[in-house]
């Protein structure tokens, strides 16, 4: 199907009353990390029901017209075509199929490319462990591991606070597959960082690392770094410990900035 045809389909799923409840909830005010994003008030379910119509009839060449929207939610539903495509390529029997990983190299190069449109939380955390954080542990001949961390380590520094949030969130489906040195390496990264965008997102991998591949590998963490961590980013971490253990560490919360 045709970009401008999905866009007008979408547009015309428009809701008043639920756009302005997304405009706030989005944070689009003015100073705000939203600001400037529009929405046609749809829902995620909404927006999903239009992948599941629309996605195996959309090339990718197609997709940067979706990502190129002003719509929030048109380029929501661009990124998850996007998923769509690259998890039909990422089975177990296709991992190390030459056309099913050239398919995902160019999916994977297609996000980057356009990385700046996912420009708010929702869109990086519904799409960069599904697409890079996979990406990370299957084969490529974009590159060896050294490539792939040269990819996350650019995300990461950029000043562009989605693709840092990318670096981050994308640790969730390495976790997911038994792999925490990717939420070790990026956690330490963004320690500092001074948005509690990515204090939530520290937190939240952490907590992940925790329940999906080893507390005792979370535990080492707080160790070393509890008594630097941002007060959300220890919260967050924290959260599944039983209380007698939530109530060790969060003694050391008052110390935190």
């Amino acid at each position: 199907m045709k970009a401008q045809d999905i866009i007008q389909y979408m547009e015309s799923l428009h809701d008043e009353d639920q756009q302005q409840v997304l405009m706030r909830f989005f944070k689009t005010a003015p100073g705000d990390y939203g600001y400037g994003d529009e929405f046609l008030g749809i829902k995620v379910p909404q927006t999903r029901e239009v992948v599941k119509m629309v996605a195996k009839d959309t090339p990718l060449e197609e997709i940067p017209d979706l990502l190129m929207c002003p719509w929030h939610e048109v380029r929501l539903c661009g990124l998850l075509i996007l998923v769509w495509h690259f998890e039909r390529m990422a089975t177990k029997r296709l991992t190390y199929d030459a056309v099913a990983i050239k398919k995902r190299d160019e999916i994977l190069t297609l996000y980057l490319k356009y990385a700046e449109r996912v420009n708010n939380w929702d869109l990086v955390d519904l799409t960069a462990p599904k697409i890079l954080g996979h990406w990370l542990m299957l084969p490529s001949v974009l590159g060896d591991s050294d490539y792939k961390t040269k990819t996350l380590d650019e995300l990461a520094a950029s000043p562009c606070l989605w693709k840092q949030r990318m670096s981050m969130v994308c640790t969730w489906k390495t976790l997911e597959l038994g792999d925490a040195s990717w939420c070790l390496r990026y956690a330490e990264v963004h320690l500092h960082h001074p948005h509690d965008l990515m204090h939530k997102a520290v937190g939240w991998m952490l907590r992940e690392m925790g329940k999906r591949v080893s507390m005792d590998l979370l535990r080492d963490f707080l160790n070393r770094h509890v008594h630097e961590m941002p007060r959300t980013a220890l919260r967050y971490a924290i959260e599944k410990m039983d209380d007698e253990e939530r109530k060790y560490w969060m003694k050391y919360e008052d110390s935190h900035s």
